[in-house]
């Protein structure tokens, strides 16, 4: 055995030394395991443990890289520990720079009155956000830095930079549905909202408060037109507060006249491709997108940013061609770059700045920039730049769908392009084709290369995103690779050139002539999703995969992606366990939701029965979409499950699997009978009597100190699991810690 240990560790530590220039690769990686870390502590953890862990790890490189030969396996600890280190300080730093007051119980209806920072049109209704905002009942020092509100009632315009007037319900950001699940409370943190709320009534446009939300009267109040909404230079602030305020308002104008000129569905996708604004769209059409595998389209991602990069350098080095004078003196081709790029953060800008975004314009930037200075532009370098880009400025961004799913179709890409440029099989220019239909075939070749360039990049994608679109939402699409191979070049020969030539016409007000065309392509595309969509089968809902379970994919993944040598494969056998997690991990036999008012079970065939389809059916959509299930089964009031597994009353419910008892208890005289029964008392009213028999109690004041509630039975033992201590006592949940 300890033969065998030293010779493992002799090999490795062969190959880590043999792969040292790909060392460089791992920075993001290591970074990126401390930022989890962090988010990974039951509590808030002070700055200090990652500083001293970064000069640990430093410590230990330096020690390792002494003597002759060195040390490979010791600098690969330091390395580790130190990047890790600063992951860890710099994921604090950033919670300490957007720490702002979270609401602390429910609000209103109130007076609620600020300034638009964002504005979105949804499908029914508004959506705005607020920044300097005031409310009536609310002191200064608690209120939030920014609210999220849904408008109802008239819709009077609006534009971003409007101080409005509402009467509204604010409530802090709702926890988690279950353990495990979707964490908006730790989003909206980042997002500083500090508040999510409902309008009773339209939003009327108001006049700023004296000193930008003193606690002073409000504008009706004092006398000024309320209907005005205009807002003096010196309300604005600096140059820098009215940019910030310029770029929302001018995505909100343009999603507008892109939405009125095309119309429909089609008019709503159209705005969503130029500016992100996606709300607008149907959820008809969100949802055959969704399961035709062809929802990455929606989101603006390294495909639109490529388009507009590539479209932007062709047509720009195509003009300058024309000219002799400028063809012949100047370095075109690197001024043509500079053109893309600008075009490329025009882009960004205009489209929000999401991760995808930041990551897919920050490797766009380093391959122009490449370009520029005449160095090789495509490398895995690029990406680990990138993504080190974007774990500095939003370390957050990590744990989200965007981030993981961006970064492993494009770590999967350019691996396989490594591989295939590295054994010479990269494809050419087409050779010299003899006969008659010389061009004929030269195009067809290349029309078909560029299909098969598609279909290559669909499947190492796919492959790629999929573990990570099944721990995130539970499904995949069957039919992915035929609806991109048939929407990714409409979109990319279409809808995209017809794009760019709309931003450049819109100034002068002929934004239709582009528009129009964009339209038939948008079109075409949701009729694509809606036919691939309608095949039988073409959604696979899977259960939740556990965290440990998308660590080891990822980590697989880049051990397979980011070394070269044979041992790269070793990554296969983590992806493998990961994978694996899904079938061997059991959903909970209960849930609990934190208002007392929703109770899902599972039956023996491992559907969840849910206890209402109206309260709280946000929190049972999500529940049943982590169990890989569509539709929830009938609660049998007044009766017994077909399994018999649950049998109810006028008082409550009684549960069994694997020889335990649960008591689901709805009117407290229920109590006295179910504490002397049931192994596991789950009441939804407060529990005000003795009730020592069962293993473990719940009622409703512990769903309101620790939210919503998951068990898992077993023949010896009960395990039960809360939102609360999943979460942790952490800044942006309801029991904060520093």
């Amino acid at each position: 055995m300890a033969g065998a240990g030293a010779r493992l560790g002799a090999w490795l530590s062969a190959n880590l030394a043999a792969e040292r220039e790909r060392w460089l690769l791992w920075l993001p990686v290591g970074i990126g395991l401390g930022i989890a870390l962090y988010f990974l502590f039951p509590w808030e953890p002070p700055l200090w443990p990652g500083l001293a862990a970064a000069l640990a790890g430093a410590a230990l490189v330096v020690a390792g890289t002494r003597g002759e030969r060195g040390r490979p396996a010791l600098v690969a600890a330091g390395f580790a520990a130190a990047l890790m280190g600063v992951g860890v300080t710099v994921a604090a730093v950033r919670t300490i720079q957007v720490a702002a007051p979270i609401l602390e119980k429910r609000l209103g209806p109130t007076q609620v009155r600020g300034r638009i920072a964002y504005l979105e049109e949804l499908a029914r209704g508004r959506r705005v956000i607020l920044e300097q905002v005031s409310a009536d009942g609310l002191a200064r020092d608690a209120t939030p830095a920014t609210v999220r509100v849904r408008l109802s009632g008239d819709r009077p315009a609006l534009n971003v930079g409007d101080w409005v007037a509402m009467r509204a319900v604010l409530r802090r950001p709702p926890a988690p549905a279950a353990p495990g699940a979707f964490d908006f409370q730790r989003h909206a943190f980042f997002q500083r909202i500090g508040a999510v709320g409902f309008s009773l009534g339209p939003a009327r446009v108001d006049r700023p408060y004296a000193g930008q939300g003193a606690e002073v009267a409000p504008a009706d109040e004092r006398g000024i037109d309320a209907g005005v909404g205009d807002v003096a230079a010196g309300d604005l602030g600096a140059a820098g507060e009215s940019w910030r305020l310029w770029l929302p308002g001018l995505r909100h104008e343009i999603a507008t006249r892109v939405r009125a000129s095309i119309g429909g569905a089609e008019g709503a996708v159209a705005a969503a491709l130029m500016t992100g604004e996606r709300g607008a769209i149907p959820e008809r059409a969100i949802a055959a997108m969704r399961e035709s595998g062809l929802a990455h389209l929606l989101a603006i991602s390294g495909l639109h940013v490529g388009l507009v990069t590539g479209i932007l350098f062709f047509s720009v080095r195509a003009l300058l061609a024309l000219v002799p004078a400028a063809a012949l003196r100047f370095p075109i081709k690197k001024w043509a770059a500079v053109a893309a790029l600008a075009g490329a953060f025009a882009y960004l800008a205009i489209t929000g700045a999401t991760v995808p975004t930041q990551r897919a314009f920050a490797m766009a930037a380093l391959v122009l920039l490449a370009v520029v200075a005449d160095r090789t532009a495509i490398s895995m370098r690029v990406v680990a730049w990138a993504a080190l880009i974007v774990l500095f400025l939003r370390p957050e961004s990590l744990l989200g769908a965007s981030f993981q799913m961006s970064f492993a179709a494009v770590v999967a890409l350019v691996a396989v392009y490594e591989e295939v440029a590295g054994k010479g099989l990269a494809p050419g220019a087409p050779g010299r084709l003899r006969g008659p239909d010389d061009g004929d075939l030269i195009w067809r070749r290349r029309f078909g290369l560029y299909l098969a360039g598609i279909a290559l990049t669909t499947i190492v994608a796919s492959l790629a995103t999929a573990p990570f679109v099944v721990y995130h939402f539970n499904r995949f699409a069957a039919y992915g690779l035929a609806a991109n191979l048939a929407a990714v070049p409409i979109t990319a020969l279409w809808i995209m050139p017809w794009a760019m030539a709309a931003f450049l016409l819109m100034p002068f007000g002929l934004e239709a002539v582009a528009l129009t065309p964009m339209g038939w392509g948008v079109g075409a595309v949701i009729a694509v999703a809606q036919v691939v969509s309608s095949w039988p089968g073409a959604v696979v809902r899977v259960s939740a995969m556990p965290v440990s379970g998308i660590a080891l994919v990822a980590l697989g993944g880049l051990w397979l992606g980011l070394w070269r040598r044979r041992w790269r494969f070793l990554g296969l056998g983590l992806i493998l366990a990961g994978l694996a997690s899904v079938p061997l991990s059991r959903p909970p036999d209960v849930l609990v939701d934190g208002d007392a008012k929703l109770v899902a079970v599972r039956g023996e065939d491992g559907a969840l029965t849910l206890s209402s389809t109206r309260k709280g059916k946000f929190r049972g959509q999500v529940w049943l979409r982590r169990v890989g299930q569509e539709e929830a089964a009938a609660w049998p009031w007044g009766g017994a499950s077909p399994d018999g597994r649950l049998a109810c009353d006028a008082l409550g419910c009684i549960y069994g699997a694997r020889g335990q008892t649960v008591a689901i208890v709805h009117d407290g005289r229920a109590l006295a009978e179910d504490c002397g029964t049931a192994e596991v008392v789950v009441s939804l009213v407060p529990v005000r009597v003795p009730c020592a028999s069962p293993r473990r109690v719940i009622d409703r004041f512990d769903l309101w100190r620790e939210g919503g509630h998951a068990v898992w039975l077993d023949p010896d033992d009960v395990r039960v699991e809360t939102v609360r201590a999943w979460q942790g006592r952490r800044p942006w949940t309801a029991d904060r810690g520093w």
